[in-house]
């Protein structure tokens, strides 16, 4: 969205999107309710470019891949960075902040979904002093 423009107008009410990575082995839907995304700048986050979506259990469902999926674990260990073992992409993960839930990367999410979410930062270079804020947007 270039500057200065206003942050597009959500659509209202659940939409269900497919998204996945991009050789196409792992593919999922998402029910989603609210469209706006977190934009996090630690060193993780802002290497592999996710835009966080984070949803319940029930409403994220893997349609195919789960033999594509690999995990990836560091730090404390809770969090499960998942991604497809063929291309590389990260396309949801088990986020650190909410462990029982799913952390899906709006930017692997089809047709251009990502336009229609408003994005917020969130500084998780300091992510012990500003986790409390986050954990209170989320679902």
């Amino acid at each position: 969205m270039p500057l200065g423009e206003p942050p597009p107008t959500p659509p209202l009410g659940p939409i269900a999107y497919q998204g996945g990575c991009h050789c196409g082995a792992v593919r999922f839907e998402v029910i989603v309710l609210d469209h706006e995304a977190v934009e996090c700048n630690c060193s993780m986050c802002t290497k592999k470019g996710i835009l966080h979506l984070i949803v319940p259990p029930e409403r994220f469902r893997l349609l195919s891949g789960e033999d594509s999926v690999a995990t990836y674990t560091f730090g404390t260990g809770v969090a499960q960075h998942y991604f497809c073992r063929v291309c590389g992409i990260h396309s949801f993960y088990r986020p650190r902040s909410h462990p029982g839930q799913y952390d899906v990367n709006v930017r692997c999410l089809d047709d251009n979904a990502m336009m229609r979410f408003r994005i917020v930062p969130f500084d998780g270079r300091h992510w012990e002093d500003n986790v409390g804020a986050h954990l209170a947007r989320a679902p």
